[in-house]
């Protein structure tokens, strides 16, 4: 990686920063502030769970928030990651414990809206749902711990200092999940939006591999474990005691629901699990472990009886928090990227374009079921971004729902790709198999102006480049494959100075 990758990264560095100094509070503030847990045990168990965590499981969350928008130049990454970093630092000198979930998806947006690009409302409406159901279900789960255990723990003729040992003990191992499901789940919020432009190169060490995104993520995860030794120990104080006198037993049920919460919306397994076994699921959406311990908080100090003891201006003080916290991230990031490509000439983003030939319209019109008649007026039409594109189609079709609007958006995006054999050797065989090189291999020589003609072109090669139907158990072998596409588009991809 470059001297310029670095610069540009340092600030995925510092939003890393800010969520170590902001959600380990989360994972220990409990248990520090009831004198369970010293400062310093929790914070190196913190930042080694925190790594295990991003490099193991971290990529699962990062498709989801990869969907709301990708930033497509490094540039754009290092502002939008910026003014999601300035924003969450702020808050913490404020005392405030906010989301860097919602700091993130704010810029994202901001981004979207400096680029016209066309924001993924299913993807908003996914993730903002989130931050609704994650503090329930947390106060859910807390005070279904709570009144399991309490009683059996009252019951028990346990000496107290056995009993605070036993206390310890369990907060640190439920710390250590926590702070693994932290890393699993939000540092796609740190380092997400450098995953298109990640500036490392896979590498092998025997039988041991890491990937590019793996180095990513572990990177952002040092950044975190920093902000966790140098500035988590005053928000730890916000979180332990300025919501609501917690016993140290309470405090150690906040740690545990705040972990499962974190960890039910990070697990590729869990999902898969429950999809398979025909019950619910929960989506894998960076969710706010902020968010999380609030609720197991406010759910304990409930099933006690004790609301009156909850102290709700902290409380409300934090909800405004969580509620400006993105509005005023879109703001800086919008703002940023202005400054960052008018004032310093740095490309911020890669323009996409969008070409409305004859076979893009009849490729459309099958696929997603619009007439073709509707279509053909804009034949030969050319559009230098997705809104300007959508709100043409849309004054020919009428209304078009958000997640069609992404698969008519892939389908007329323009691309330049020519398979040459000589780089055909360079692509990945951690990420395509001997047998689907071959099948690129075929299609030495060849050209293709959009992403649709590539797939097809491969399909008729092989059946193994298709798509299987969209479910939560196909969801992994489709993620995949477009992981293989996209690794064959990137190598071959040409530069045209010209549309």
């Amino acid at each position: 990686m470059g001297i310029t990758g670095l610069v540009f990264l340092s600030s995925g560095l510092f939003l890393g920063w800010s969520l170590g100094a902001n959600d380990a509070a989360n994972i220990f503030g409990t248990a520090v502030s009831t004198r369970m847990v010293r400062f310093k045990t929790a914070a190196i168990v913190c930042s080694i769970f925190i790594a295990l965590g991003a490099v193991i499981s971290g990529v699962g969350a990062a498709h989801t928030l990869g969907s709301l928008g990708t930033v497509s130049a490094i540039a754009g990454s290092f502002t939008t990651a910026l003014a999601a970093a300035f924003t969450v630092y702020s808050m913490i000198k404020c005392g405030l414990p906010v989301s860097v979930s919602q700091a993130v998806v704010g810029s994202i947006i901001g981004w979207n809206l400096f680029t016209d690009s066309v924001t993924d409302v299913n993807s908003v409406v996914k993730i903002a749902s989130t931050w609704a159901a994650c503090p329930l279900l947390s106060a859910i789960v807390a005070a279904s711990i709570y009144m399991a255990l309490n009683k059996t723990v009252r019951s028990a003729k346990v000496h107290l200092l056995r009993r605070d040992y036993c206390t310890r003990v369990a907060m640190i191992l439920t710390g250590a999940f926590g702070a693994y499901s932290l890393g699993a789940n939000n540092m796609a919020n740190v380092v997400g939006v450098f995953v298109p432009v990640a500036p490392f190169v896979d590498f092998n060490f025997g039988s041991f591999s890491f990937s590019a995104i793996q180095q990513l993520f572990f990177v952002g995860s040092i950044a975190t474990a920093i902000g966790v030794f140098t500035y988590s120990h005053k928000v730890m104080g916000t979180v332990g005691k300025g919501l609501m006198p917690l016993s140290p037993f309470a405090a150690w049920v906040v740690v545990v629901a705040q972990s499962l919460v974190l960890f039910m919306f990070a697990s590729e397994g869990l999902e898969y699990f429950l999809a398979s076994h025909h019950m619910p699921t929960i989506p894998l959406v960076p969710v706010s472990s902020t968010q999380a311990v609030v609720g197991a908080i406010i759910g304990i100090g409930l099933c006690k009886g004790a609301a009156k003891n909850i102290k709700w201006i902290v409380v409300g003080r934090i909800v405004c928090g969580w509620i400006i916290t993105p509005i005023i991230a879109a703001t800086i990031c919008f703002f940023a990227l202005f400054f960052m490509q008018n004032v310093f000439s740095q490309k911020v983003y890669t323009p996409k374009f969008y070409d409305l030939s004859e076979k893009v319209i009849q490729k459309i019109s099958d696929s997603e079921k619009i007439p073709f008649h509707q279509l053909i007026l804009l034949k030969g039409e050319k559009y230098n971004s997705g809104n300007e594109f959508i709100k043409a189609a849309k004054e020919r079709v009428g209304k078009i729902d958000s997640a069609k609007q992404q698969r008519i958006l892939n389908l007329a995006e323009k691309i330049n790709v020519f398979i040459d054999l000589e780089k055909a050797n360079k692509l990945d065989q951690n990420i395509l198999t001997p047998e689907k090189i071959e099948h690129v291999k075929q299609l030495a020589g060849l050209k293709f102006s959009y992403r649709w003609e590539l797939q097809d072109a491969l399909v008729k090669i092989s059946p193994d480049w298709s798509y299987k139907s969209e479910s939560v158990l196909n969801k992994k072998y489709n993620k995949e494959l477009s992981i293989q596409l996209k690794e064959v588009e990137n190598l071959f991809s040409v530069c045209e100075n010209k549309r």
